[in-house]
């Protein structure tokens, strides 16, 4: 339900202001819009205000709207609102309104991201972990335990600034130069060669390539929670107790133990544990456990029902909050609408001249799924989210394809050149070409959102 009402939410919000954005410019331009609309379908709410000949509507399918103006093309126009019609107002207007759709959009995530900057973005330190032998990273002598403080001179405040400053650089394959500290303070600068990264390192994780990792607090191998009544306590494990070895093997990290359950659905597991008691001393016991079998993401995996015990403080040590007045959090929140539009361009680029896989695509089940989970953490994350959907939908639908907003506004740039409107057979041609094209990319994201809700 969470997921739902936070899915609706959003593409209610996006379309409200995409379509209000076309509305306001159409009217200040003197056309006369006879209903906004938000959502498709039936008509299940109506409102006419005093003084206003727009009809204000909320339909029964929420996946989009529209804003109708009186136009000659569409339907017979009443000779007194001839001189309100969309079609025979310049051309510089029609395109002022076209574009006015896109550009509200990217107006809100600048809002949204001047909300969040202000009040405070929450992160992972960029401090690292392992660096592997060989990589790029290694190579530039990065060490393990640096915290990254700028690249480029730019700062990075946060895990994620780390991924999105070097995901637009690793789209350029240029060397950067990267300020750490180390954990005794000490300044290094190092500069790390980016030009080994080849195209479809940039579909996975393209830090593990350069061998930046993110530093982990080391979690052991010691339970620190069951779940009543699962396998793990029916078994007789205790919180507490330290698991030395899984079917004979050494178990130094509580993730080996976790690969051992899940490898093992329904199969008994001799579990060799330290046990603390403060009467009778340290004891070794072996226990047998047989993990329930479970499905996640169309796999059986064994789960027992226990969890780590975990540094709590150590974690928190993790976690930063970076907030910005409001004059710099405008500068940033600025920057970062500019970025995302700039690399989300890039992407689709890459993505028609195939060289990065058409995977990338996301559809509705997937942008559902992000909306649910950003809401659950909080309304930071929501508004972030929501701004970053708002990017996408806003460069979208500037791209130059027929029947989005940027194809339209390729009509109206032909029609300066021309001298005179394109001819109907020209519109219709364009629109069965729009068609053709939005029915496929809708047909690549829906099937990458399937693949991954099947194959996780």
């Amino acid at each position: 339900m969470i997921t739902l009402l936070a899915f609706v939410g959003a593409i209610a919000v996006l379309v409200l202001f995409h379509e209000y954005g076309h509305y306001w410019v159409a009217r200040r331009c003197g056309v006369k819009v006879l209903r906004f609309s938000l959502g498709f379908g039936n008509v299940i709410y109506s409102k006419r205000f005093a003084g206003n000949d727009t009809e204000w509507v909320i339909c029964s399918i929420p996946l989009g709207g529209y804003v109708k103006m009186v136009d000659e093309r569409e339907e017979e126009v009443a000779p007194g609102d001839l001189p309100y019609a969309f079609n025979r107002k310049p051309v510089w207007q029609r395109m002022a309104i076209v574009a006015a759709g896109p550009l509200a959009n990217l107006m809100l995530a600048i809002v949204l991201y001047w909300v969040v900057f202000m009040h405070g973005v929450p992160g992972l330190k960029p401090t690292l972990g392992d660096v592997p032998p060989g990589t790029s990273a290694a190579i530039a002598q990065i060490k393990p335990g640096e915290t990254i403080l700028s690249i480029n001179g730019d700062p990075v405040p946060s895990w994620q600034e780390l991924h999105w400053q070097l995901l637009d650089l690793a789209l350029k394959q240029d060397e950067v130069r990267i300020e750490t500290q180390a954990a005794d303070g000490a300044s290094a600068i190092h500069v790390l060669d980016m030009s080994g990264l080849a195209v479809k390192d940039l579909d996975g994780d393209f830090l593990d390539k350069l061998g930046l990792h993110l530093y982990q607090p080391v979690v052991l191998p010691v339970i620190g929670s069951l779940t009543e009544g699962d396998v793990a306590q029916r078994a007789g494990l205790q919180a507490g107790d330290r698991i030395l070895r899984a079917n004979g093997m050494t178990m130094q990290r509580w993730m080996e133990v976790v690969e051992v359950i899940r490898a093992h659905p329904g199969q008994a597991i001799q579990f060799e544990i330290l046990r603390k008691d403060g009467r009778r001393g340290d004891m070794t016991l072996t226990l047998s456990v047989v993990p329930r079998s479970d499905v996640e993401s169309g796999k059986t995996v064994g789960k027992i029902g226990a969890g780590p015990k975990t540094d709590e403080a150590e974690w928190k040590a993790m976690i930063t909050e970076v907030s910005y007045g409001p004059l710099e959090a405008m500068t940033h929140s600025l920057r970062k609408t500019w970025e995302t539009s700039a690399i989300s361009l890039k992407m689709m680029g890459k993505m028609v001249m195939g060289e990065i896989s058409m995977k990338n695509l996301s559809g509705p089940i997937t942008i559902a799924d992000y909306a649910g989970q950003s809401a659950k953490m909080g309304v930071v994350s929501y508004l972030s989210f929501l701004a970053l959907i708002s990017i996408s939908l806003g460069v979208l639908n500037l791209l130059p394809i027929p029947l989005l907003d940027g194809g339209h506004l390729l009509y109206y740039v032909a029609e300066l050149l021309k001298g005179s409107p394109l001819s109907d057979q020209a519109w219709e041609v364009g629109q069965k070409i729009g068609i053709a094209l939005l029915g496929t990319l809708m047909v690549f994201a829906i099937y990458n959102d399937i693949n991954r809700f099947v194959s996780g």
